[in-house]
C-alpha cells in the first residue's frame, strides 16, 4: 500500500495496514483480530496520536446520521461523519448544534476525542455536546455509555484520545436553527486586552482575534453575534480603538476572502457563520502546521504579554495566530475540566524544523499560565509536565486500563503522554 500522510502532509502514518469498515460487525471482527490498532477520522491531527505501528482503522465510510430525536433534542451519527455534513442534515430539520470549530471539514468522532473546540465564554468544548456513544472495546464488545447510565465514567470516556477502543456512533445534543452575523474589527492595540479582556470576549456569541505578532497589535478580532427578531441593523463603527472593516477579510492578512464566512453584518444560517471558512470550501490539504495551548481565561492577558516578549522570534515562522475563548467542562482530559479557558493557536509555515526549536520557547513563556497543550497539535513540552495539567489523568488511565487490559489500542503517544511514569 502506498504510504499515508495527514490531512496537512507533515506526518507520515507508520502502518501499511488500513482499513475501511462499512459496518460494526467489520469493526468487531478487525478489533478482535489484531493486537494492535488505531483509528483515525479526517487526519486533521498534526502528531501520531492516531498512529499505529501495526493497523490503521479509517472511519470515512462511517459517515451517515442514523436518527433525529425532536423529543429529547438529540440526533444520532455514525463517528466518520464530518461536522459540515451534519451541519447540512440539521440545517434542513431546523436544528443546529452550539458551536463549531474554525474549520467544519473534521469528523465529529475525531474532535470530541481530542476535545477540539470552537469560541465563546459561554461555548465548551465540542466534546460536550456528546451525551451518548457506542465503542468496541479491545474483545470486540460494542459498549454503550450514556450520561443518563454511565455518568462518572462518561466524563472519563468522551475525550477518550482513542484509547478506550473505536467509536461507532454518538448522539448528540441539538438546538433550535439560529441567525450569525459577523463582523470584523482591524487594528486593535494589544494594551486594551489588560483591562477589556473579558469585555472583547463577551462582546459576541462567540470571539476570535487574530495576529501575525509583528507587533503589539491584534490585526483583526472576528466577532460573530447571535441574530435575534430585535436586533438592530446598525454595526458599531470600533472596537475599544479597533475599526469596523468595510470589506471581507481572510485571517492571514493579504489571502484572497472567496473561501471565507460572509462577515459585514449580514445575517446568515449559524453553519454558514460560526467556522471561518465556508462549508462548501473542502481543502485537500493545508500547507502548515499547528499548535495550540489552553490556559486558565483569568491569565488571558498575561500569557499574550508573554508571548509578545519572543515575538520576534515568532513572527518569521507564522502563518497567523489565533486566540479564542472556552468555558469550563467536566470532561477528565479536556484542558478546560474546571476552568474556563482562553486557547492561543499558532498556524506555522510547514517548517518542522525551525518551528520544532522555536516551541520551547513558547512553551517555557506559558508555563506561569498552566498551559496545556491542544491533543491533536505540536508540542515539545516533556511528558511529566503534560501528565501535571491533568488532575484526573490517574482516572483515565484506570479507565483505559479496564477496558482495553492488554493495550491493544495503545500506541506510542499514549505510552509516552499518559502511561509513562513521572519523571525524577
Amino acid at each position: 500500500m502506498s504510504e499515508e500522510y495527514n490531512w496537512a502532509g507533515n506526518y507520515k502514518y507508520s502502518s501499511k495496514e488500513w482499513h475501511y469498515p462499512k459496518r460494526i460487525e467489520e469493526i468487531q471482527q478487525l478489533v478482535t483480530r489484531c493486537n494492535k490498532i488505531r483509528v483515525v477520522g479526517t487526519r486533521h491531527s498534526f502528531n501520531g496520536i492516531a498512529d499505529s505501528k501495526e493497523n490503521i482503522i479509517s472511519l470515512e465510510k462511517l459517515n451517515k446520521v442514523i436518527s433525529l430525536d425532536s423529543d429529547n433534542k438529540t440526533v444520532t451519527v455514525e463517528a466518520g461523519i464530518k461536522y459540515s455534513d451534519l451541519a447540512k442534515y440539521l440545517a434542513k430539520e431546523g436544528y443546529a448544534i452550539r458551536n463549531l470549530a474554525s474549520l467544519p471539514h473534521i469528523s465529529v468522532a475525531g474532535a470530541c476525542a481530542t476535545a477540539t473546540h470552537g469560541s465563546g465564554n459561554k461555548n465548551s468544548c465540542l466534546s460536550t455536546a456528546v451525551k451518548a456513544m457506542d465503542v468496541v472495546t479491545a474483545d470486540g464488545t460494542l459498549v454503550s455509555f450514556s450520561r443518563e447510565q454511565n455518568k462518572g465514567e462518561m466524563e472519563g470516556v468522551v475525550v477518550g484520545l482513542g484509547g478506550l477502543g473505536v467509536v461507532t456512533q454518538l448522539t448528540l445534543d441539538i438546538v433550535p436553527a439560529y441567525e450569525i452575523k459577523q463582523t470584523v474589527y482591524e487594528n486593535l492595540l494589544l494594551t486594551e486586552f489588560e483591562h477589556h479582556f473579558d469585555d472583547i470576549y463577551s462582546s459576541a456569541y462567540s470571539v476570535s482575534s487574530f495576529t501575525n505578532w509583528q507587533d503589539e497589535k491584534i490585526n483583526q478580532v472576528w466577532l460573530k453575534h447571535y441574530v435575534t427578531d430585535s436586533d438592530s441593523d446598525s454595526l458599531e463603527q470600533t472596537l475599544f480603538g479597533a475599526s469596523l472593516a468595510k470589506e471581507k477579510q481572510h485571517p492571514i492578512q493579504g489571502l484572497g476572502t472567496e473561501n471565507c464566512t460572509d462577515q459585514l453584518g449580514v445575517p446568515g444560517p449559524w453553519f454558514d457563520r460560526l467556522p471561518h471558512f465556508r462549508m462548501d470550501f473542502v481543502p485537500s490539504s493545508g500547507e502548515e502546521l499547528q499548535s495550540e495551548y489552553i490556559m486558565p481565561r483569568r491569565h488571558g492577558y498575561k500569557a499574550l504579554r508573554a508571548i509578545s516578549e519572543i515575538r520576534e522570534q515568532i513572527a518569521p515562522l507564522l502563518l497567523v495566530s489565533e486566540v479564542r475563548t472556552i468555558a469550563s467542562d467536566n470532561l477528565w482530559m479536556s484542558p478546560c475540566y474546571k476552568e474556563d479557558s482562553v486557547g492561543i493557536h499558532f498556524t506555522w509555515k510547514q517548517d518542522w524544523g525551525a518551528v520544532q526549536k522555536v516551541l520551547p520557547k513558547v512553551e517555557e513563556q506559558l508555563t506561569p499560565f498552566n498551559a496545556k497543550p491542544h491533543w491533536g497539535k505540536l508540542f515539545t513540552m516533556s511528558p511529566k509536565q503534560v501528565q501535571s495539567g491533568f488532575e484526573k489523568i490517574k482516572d483515565f488511565k484506570q479507565l483505559l486500563v479496564k477496558y482495553d487490559p492488554k493495550g491493544k489500542f495503545r500506541n506510542e503517544f499514549l505510552d509516552k503522554y499518559i502511561f509513562s511514569e513521572d519523571e525524577s
